[in-house]
């Protein structure tokens, strides 16, 4: 009996236990429950009230009154058609019968046409004939180089120039040269080169020198004193090249006597004179002589005058013995 009553009073006492921990458990769980619900914020912020009151009334239109829709028109009005402009109507910058200028040619750019050409063809006096034709040159100033001889020409409104050069070689070679550096080259043979005694001066400048000769004797005025101006007459004669009037020029006087056809023995004497001129008084003037003697030898002498003061404007220095006297033996 004892034992019946101990194995009820355990039993009991399991069940109490079982009950009071489920009590427990669903205690914790009710206060986890809380500790995790959210709690209402005690803390208030500000809004800023807006000054005024929108009324919906002025940004919305909540009924429409009186208003009634019409269908949209479909008729358009046909397109015009404008009337055909013709093509001289139809430019604004050309009037009919007019074209536009052409634009200025730069001379610096080579065009089709503008070649410089030269031809040199032997000339009496063992001397050539110089050609020059240069279309896009008209009116410029050209050089002319020959064996040492340099002059300065002007060509015509076409470009071209010709002129007789005495020859100071028997292949005589001409190069012609325009102030842009554009030029070309002639060449030629001089057949009768040995037959003629030559002797030259040349000069940068204004004119102011002249070549004066006389021949077996003869006096300033008589027959056979031959200058470029003189019209005494005589065998030699005296060619000027250059053309004095151009920009920078540069001048030459050439005498030339054919020893081949003289039938007289003697000497002909030199000199060379220079004008006194207001641009030349008081100072040094240089010039340079070129003698080409029957052997065929070609000299060349740099020249350096002492002009007088400007009181004697206008008159003539008479430069002597700066060029050797020709010698002559008849044939």
């Amino acid at each position: 009996m004892a034992q019946k009553s101990r194995k009820i009073l355990t039993a009991g006492g399991t069940v109490l236990c079982a009950a009071l921990i489920g009590f427990l458990m669903q205690q914790n769980a009710a206060r986890e429950a809380r500790q995790m619900a959210p709690r209402q914020s005690v803390v208030q912020q500000a809004v800023q009230q807006p000054e005024t009151a929108i009324a919906p009334e002025d940004h919305a239109v909540t009924r429409a009154v009186g208003l009634s829709l019409a269908a949209a028109s479909i008729e358009m009005n046909q397109p015009v058609r404008l009337p055909a402009l013709a093509l001289e109507q139809a430019s604004p910058f050309l009037v009919k019968g007019e074209v536009l200028p052409e634009t200025p040619p730069d001379p610096s750019e080579p065009r089709l046409g503008c070649a410089v050409q030269a031809v040199a063809v032997p000339a009496p006096m063992a001397s050539a004939r110089l050609s020059v034709s240069a279309p896009c040159y008209g009116n410029q100033r050209v050089s002319v180089h020959h064996s040492g001889l340099i002059f300065t020409d002007t060509t015509d409104d076409a470009g071209n120039l010709a002129v007789n050069v005495p020859a100071m070689s028997a292949s005589a070679v001409f190069v012609v040269a325009f102030q842009n550096g554009r030029g070309t080259v002639a060449v030629t043979e001089i057949e009768d080169f040995d037959q003629v005694a030559r002797v030259a001066i040349q000069w940068s400048g204004a004119p102011g020198f002249q070549l004066h000769a006389r021949e077996f004797g003869a006096s300033y005025g008589e027959p056979g004193h031959v200058w470029a101006d003189g019209d005494a007459g005589g065998q030699g004669q005296v060619t000027r090249l250059g053309q004095p009037d151009s920009f920078a020029p540069q001048l030459a006087e050439i005498y030339s006597f054919p020893v081949s056809d003289s039938d007289r023995s003697g000497s002909i004497a030199l000199s060379i004179e220079a004008e006194v001129t207001a641009r030349n008084c008081g100072r040094d003037i240089s010039a340079q002589s070129l003698e080409l003697r029957g052997d065929g030898s070609l000299a060349t002498h740099d020249l350096v005058f002492s002009m007088p003061d400007c009181s004697a404007a206008g008159d003539f220095l008479v430069l002597n013995n700066l060029v050797e006297d020709l010698k002559i033996a008849a044939k």
